[in-house]
Parts: C-alpha cells; sequence; structure tokens
C-alpha cells in the first residue's frame, strides 16, 4: 500500500515510486533518468529496485523575474524551451527578459553537465525505456522541456515518473508521455515540499556521489553498504 500522506525524504519517496514502478523491472532495456537535482535521489532509488541504469537528464527552470519559485517555463539540453502559455507577456515579463533568464539558465545547465557528467558521454536513449524521474511535479515545465529532450532521441517508450504531483498537471503529461506513474496527485496540492517531511536542498556533492555508485556498475542493483548506512542515519534522524 502507498503512502498517501506523503513522505519521509527524496529516499523514501524513491522506494515508493519504485513499488509503483514494479511492473517494468525485467522489461528489457530500461533507463532512468534523474533531474537534478533534487531527482536523482529519488531515481536512485527506483533504478536500483528495477536493476535498471541510472543517469541525469539536465534540465533547468526558467523563473519568473523577480519571482524566481514561480515558473515561466524551463530548458533541456538541444536547444529545448518550453513556455507557460502568455509568456512572454504574462504579468509583464518581456521578451527580453525571457532571453536574459535563459542565458542565465543556459550557464548553469552547462555548469551541471561538467560537474556531473565530467566528460562522461550522454546515455544512449534510442530505442530504449525512459523513465523520467523527479521528486515532484508542480507546474510541469521542467517535466516537459525532460519530454521533449527525450523525444528527439527516439526512445521505445516515455514514462514520466515523481512521487506526488499537481492533478492538472499530471494530466497535461498524460498527453506528452506514453505512462505518468505519479502514487499521490492530491487535489489541494500548493508545492511538492508540502508532502516531504524532510525536503531539504540536494547538493550538488549528493548528485555526484549517487551517480559515482550508478556507474560503477553496469545497473544499480540491490545496494551498497555505504548507501544502506546513509539511509539508515537519515532515517534515524
Amino acid at each position: 500500500m502507498f503512502d498517501t500522506q506523503g513522505y519521509k525524504d527524496r529516499l523514501h519517496a524513491g522506494r515508493q515510486l519504485a513499488r509503483a514502478l514494479a511492473h517494468l523491472a525485467g522489461h528489457g532495456d530500461v533507463i532512468v533518468l534523474g533531474l537534478p537535482r533534487g531527482g536523482v535521489p529519488v531515481a536512485f532509488e527506483v533504478a536500483r529496485a528495477l536493476g535498471a541504469e541510472l543517469d541525469v537528464l539536465l534540465v533547468r527552470k526558467l523563473g519568473m523575474p523577480h519571482q524566481e519559485e514561480y515558473a515561466m517555463g524551463a530548458i533541456g539540453s538541444g536547444g529545448v524551451r518550453v513556455l507557460h502559455p502568455g509568456v512572454p507577456g504574462l504579468l509583464g515579463v518581456t521578451q527580453e527578459q525571457v532571453d536574459q533568464v535563459t542565458e542565465r539558465e543556459l550557464a548553469e545547465l552547462g555548469r551541471r553537465d561538467r560537474l556531473y557528467r565530467g566528460g562522461r558521454p550522454p546515455p544512449r536513449i534510442a530505442g530504449r525505456c525512459v523513465v523520467l524521474v523527479d521528486d515532484g511535479i508542480a507546474t510541469g515545465a521542467t517535466m516537459l522541456a525532460a519530454v521533449q529532450v527525450v523525444r528527439r532521441q527516439g526512445p521505445e517508450r516515455i514514462v514520466v515518473a515523481a512521487p506526488v504531483g499537481a492533478p492538472d498537471t499530471v494530466q497535461r503529461l498524460e498527453q506528452e508521455a506514453n505512462e505518468v506513474v505519479c502514487p499521490l496527485a492530491p487535489p489541494r496540492f500548493h508545492a511538492v515540499g508540502q508532502f516531504y517531511r524532510a525536503f531539504g536542498q540536494t547538493s550538488d556533492e549528493e548528485v555526484q556521489d549517487l551517480l559515482a555508485q550508478a556507474w560503477a556498475t553496469p545497473a544499480v542493483r540491490g545496494s551498497s553498504p555505504e548507501h544502506d548506512n546513509q539511509n539508515n542515519r537519515k532515517e534515524r534522524t
């Protein structure tokens, strides 16, 4: 039975989400792509449970000028940019402001690519079942950008997965992906963080550590003693 009240932390959410994705175990050529930063711990648990390859897909939210917590769109590698309807123009946002925010986030996208991948080539997407994982879905702009980035590379199937999401956004994503798995889509959704008891910012170091563990073997099968110890320490706090 899934936790319908929320999650302890991202690791707990990842284990819960993995149960909802159990039908993909043994599917064949499955790859799990976490959306940095918060989606990577969730994706690690999913990939571990499915015995699948783990990697990252770099996308960035485009925050509204002076209100960065509100997304006006998102960008992804390969020149993908998704803007909400009415942007530019919405709340007085100009094209120049959209371009300025885009340029800034492209720089951050490049920084993260160098930091996380360190020259490692991007994963093979063509012909595979791709599971896109984030820690939650609010406006959906970032996930929509991720879907577009992946679709351009010819996957066999795209599965969008998140522990929690806004119901209307989940419905919209169902029109874009082959499957959407979201165990918790409450009608009174305000923000992703309200459904986590611990929702601190995921650090670059944590992302690097999880990717290093995943890339040390062909697929994340079972858990390393080091990661289990980390989980136990976090669950006791």
